[in-house]
């Protein structure tokens, strides 16, 4: 007589048993792997749950990138504000009296800061006289963009002060 294999008659009882539609070994089995998966078409306990993320998540990261974008034109108009300094320092440095040197280092700092500044440029001179084997230091200022593009109607002047040096050998007009 031939011996019947081993677990046949266990792969028998149980597609029987699952194929009957009852609740036999494979039947809790498979509906929970359904869930999980997704596969019974989303009526599942998670059904929804993405879409409520991602509403939620949206606007917080648009805000984010607001912010960085925001940050971003701070940090420029800080490079901008100082190398218009830096231009108007020199500029007037190379002049041959004050009043000469003043509207350079203004026109200097305009032309640096004409799309950057969202107010008036203001030019200030810091340092006491016009003579020769002394510094020419000014102080650049003026309000940037930054935060306005978010809404927040926050003032941001952004100052910066440079020196440069008179030279000695220069020509003044007497």
């Amino acid at each position: 007589m031939r011996r019947p294999e081993p677990g046949r008659r266990l792969r028998r009882l149980m597609r029987t048993e699952g194929s009957a539609g009852s609740e036999g070994p494979t039947g809790p089995l498979r509906a929970g792997a359904d869930r999980v998966q997704g596969v019974d078409g989303g009526q599942g306990a998670d059904s929804g749950l993405s879409t409520v993320e991602v509403v939620i998540l949206a606007p917080v990261m648009i805000l984010f990138i607001l912010v960085l974008v925001a940050f971003g034109q701070l940090v420029d108009g800080r490079g901008a504000v100082d190398g218009a300094a830096r231009d108007a320092a020199r500029a007037g440095s190379i002049q041959k009296d004050q009043g000469t040197a003043m509207i350079e280092a203004r026109r200097a700092a305009m032309a640096n800061l004409a799309d950057v500044c969202s107010g008036p440029v203001n030019v200030v001179q810091k340092s006491a006289g016009f003579r020769a084997d002394s510094l020419f230091t000014v102080e650049v200022s003026c309000e940037v963009r930054g935060l306005g593009m978010l809404g927040l109607d926050v003032p941001t002047t952004l100052k910066s002060t440079f020196s440069s040096p008179l030279d000695p050998l220069r020509r003044a007009e007497t």
